[in-house]
């Protein structure tokens, strides 16, 4: 069974629903006696990273969350729950996040060699595969939907599943040990975002 953890700031309808397309159980919660039931978690996220580790760590979850990362229990975090697994955070001020991955969460630039970017970084872009991983099982390329303004700077490349190209090297796929994410929304990502999905559940169930 795979948990969604409940903060607040989460896209939860969509995730839920991707799952129940795929004909998973699920729970959605916040609550630790709940969720420790689970075999998996994704961690979603909408907003910003400093309110979001405020709401964590007041509700208890940030501890939560690294217990069952330790346990060696899957976790998947999609857009900001990706970036939250990292480091620290410049948004809004340097913000502390979970430090399940090296990596700090840096602002998107206006301009790289005097081209403007849009930011922040919002629609399809494709995908460059960098590592191979369970998460990417039958995957080679595609493309995938982003809406993000801070993006994950990181010196461990084997940490980098996947990149998107926008001036800048994206990390749109991440995972080391039993941690995972997502820059993008792999619910509204089509066919190769249910494909990680899919992937993730497999991950999950030992498969």
């Amino acid at each position: 069974m795979i948990a969604i953890i409940d903060y607040g700031m989460g896209n939860l309808y969509s995730v839920s629903k991707a799952l129940e397309r795929m004909n998973v159980d699920y729970i959605v919660s916040h609550e630790e006696a709940v969720l420790e039931k689970a075999d998996g978690y994704i961690l979603p996220g909408v907003g910003a990273f400093k309110d979001a580790m405020a709401i964590l760590t007041e509700a208890g979850l940030t501890s939560f969350i690294k217990k069952i990362v330790a346990e060696g229990k899957p976790l998947l975090g999609i857009c900001l729950g990706m970036q939250l697994l990292f480091d620290e955070s410049e948004e809004n001020g340097l913000t502390k996040g979970l430090s399940l991955l090296p990596g700090k969460v840096v602002k998107i630039p206006d301009t790289i060699e005097g081209n403007t970017l849009k930011v922040p970084h919002m629609g399809w872009n494709d995908l460059n595969i960098r590592n191979q991983s369970p998460l990417l099982q039958g995957i080679d390329s595609g493309y995938a939907y982003f809406v993000h303004s801070y993006y994950i700077d990181t010196e461990q490349g084997d940490t980098l599943l996947a990149t998107a190209d926008y001036g800048v090297d994206v990390p749109a796929v991440v995972g080391k040990g039993n941690v995972y994410g997502t820059q993008f929304h792999p619910e509204k990502s089509s066919e190769l975002g249910l494909a990680i999905l899919k992937n993730y559940i497999k991950i999950v169930e030992g498969e």
